[in-house]
């Protein structure tokens, strides 16, 4: 009787059932009919007890996951990611309850993998969420525990120009318009047209995909200067007052990457990222204590386990998920703990839509030790087109935390369609994936019974975000 009174008191607080609590205990704490019976007096979407996925699709790398209530909830796959790695997912996720996310989750997980195979798993989670905020009438952040920041840091890619006065105009631009974080690109490709800049084997893959560390090639003290000279004109340009990153410094050794740090420490970088793979732990924290310089990686890692390594060993100074890899929003979430446990700030890598920037502004708004979060498409005035209720998504620099449902965010179809490009796909059914059609396997493998194997190639027309 006790616990039914305070329940009684607690319906008439719309903080409690519109928060966290209600979304989080409707998991697994009360039964579905002792929610149910309690929600009856609060404005939610549908009724989330009975809430069922009917449905898989996509558009481009935008998925929608339908449901029996009418509500949909949209993610998104990884840039570069192949549709199946979505797709084969629906068998595990039609006929489930998208409220129960972790649940889905740890059944779906296994078939993500590090890089863009995450895509899949990381996207389908997305998408839970969106639609259990939407069930519940609650943002995403709120059923994380409630937010840290009401407004998400937002750090740009300037492109690099040989003219250093173009190169001051295009950080200008980006003062002028709000921003207060910078990364620039400062790699061998600028200049590989020198002669006596690198040696390498004759023939060896530079450019390609052979790892790092395996290509024999290393940078000469002319290279080096040459880099250090071009990282002082950026540096001049972008002002003393600015925290600047860099990336994209070629396939070069470690004592490579060693001496070019030491020769940027003197331009008080906020970090180099992706030297090398994250996966070498041993010789990352090899680089990261040889300079002053911060380091950083993460991007391609798939749960929190390879950061955990990386952290605990303190083999690098900050670490960066791209929650369309690392597993989605709760799995980021956990990894932004994990390494505040550490000592650790969280960057976000975002090469998305404003469908996955959403899923990060709302997993940064929850998480205590975020730093700062990308965006590639800050000269892409079209970017936030497919979005109608936020206008405009970057205003001075940030990105505003939504208070709406979900990931707070409207899809502007006709504008979605047409980011897609002539013949693009716009969320078509996908019968072809259903249960009985499947493999029990990955997608492209034979199907019983003799039905036609799943697609597991990325269709011309599925528009990338990067």
């Amino acid at each position: 009787m006790a616990i039914k009174e305070s329940v009684k008191k607690l319906t008439g607080r719309r903080s409690f059932l519109k928060g966290a609590g209600v979304a989080v205990l409707g998991a697994g704490f009360w039964a579905d009919e002792t929610l149910d019976a309690q929600l009856q007096h609060t404005n939610t979407a549908s009724k989330p007890s009975a809430l069922r996925i009917t449905d898989v699709r996509m558009a481009g790398q935008i998925i929608r996951l339908d449901t029996n209530q009418g509500l949909v909830g949209y993610g998104e796959n990884r840039d570069g990611a192949i549709p199946s790695y979505v797709l084969e997912l629906k068998r595990n996720v039609v006929g489930e309850n998208p409220c129960n996310i972790d649940s889905i989750f740890r059944k779906i997980k296994q078939f993500g993998f590090h890089g863009r195979q995450g895509g899949g798993v990381s996207g389908m989670e997305i998408a839970l969420w969106d639609l259990a905020g939407k069930a519940y009438n609650v943002p995403i952040w709120q059923m994380l525990g409630g937010r840290h920041r009401d407004k998400i840091r937002i750090y740009c890619d300037t492109p690099g120009a040989g003219d250093p006065k173009v190169f001051k105009e295009r950080f200008d631009r980006r003062k002028a318009d709000g921003f207060t974080f910078f990364k620039a690109d400062v790699g061998y490709n600028l200049v590989s047209n020198v002669p006596g800049t690198a040696v390498y084997p004759s023939g060896a893959d530079i450019n390609g995909s052979t790892v790092h560390m395996f290509t024999g090639m290393e940078l000469t003290d002319k290279g080096i200067a040459l880099m250090a000279e071009y990282m002082a004109k950026v540096r001049e340009a972008a002002g003393w007052d600015v925290p600047i990153a860099t990336d994209h410094f070629g396939h070069i050794g470690v004592n490579s990457c060693i001496k070019l740090a030491r020769a940027f420490e003197r331009y008080n970088l906020a970090w180099m990222e992706d030297f090398i793979p994250w996966q070498y732990t041993d010789l990352w924290k090899k680089i990261t204590d040889a300079t002053e310089v911060p380091t950083l990686t993460g991007e391609d890692i798939f749960l929190k386990e390879g950061f955990a390594e990386l952290a605990k060993n303190h083999a690098v100074d900050l670490l960066q998920p791209d929650l369309l890899t690392s597993g989605g929003i709760l799995e980021t979430h956990k990894i932004g703990d994990l390494l505040q446990e550490y000592g650790v700030p969280m960057v976000l890598h975002n090469a998305s839509s404003p469908v996955g920037s959403f899923a990060n502004v709302q997993c940064a708004a929850a998480t205590e030790n975020f730093l700062v979060m990308e965006n590639h498409a800050v000269d892409r005035p079209e970017w936030g087109d497919i979005i109608s209720n936020i206008k405009p998504i970057i205003d001075k620099g940030y990105i505003n935390v939504p208070e709406g449902p979900g990931l707070g965010i409207t899809i502007n179809e006709e504008a979605l369609k047409k980011s897609l490009g002539e013949g693009g796909r716009y969320f078509e059914p996908t019968q072809e994936w259903d249960l009985d059609r499947m493999s029990p396997g990955r997608g492209g493998q034979p199907a019983p019974g003799g039905a036609p194997a799943a697609p597991a190639v990325r269709r011309p027309n599925d528009r990338l975000w990067s």
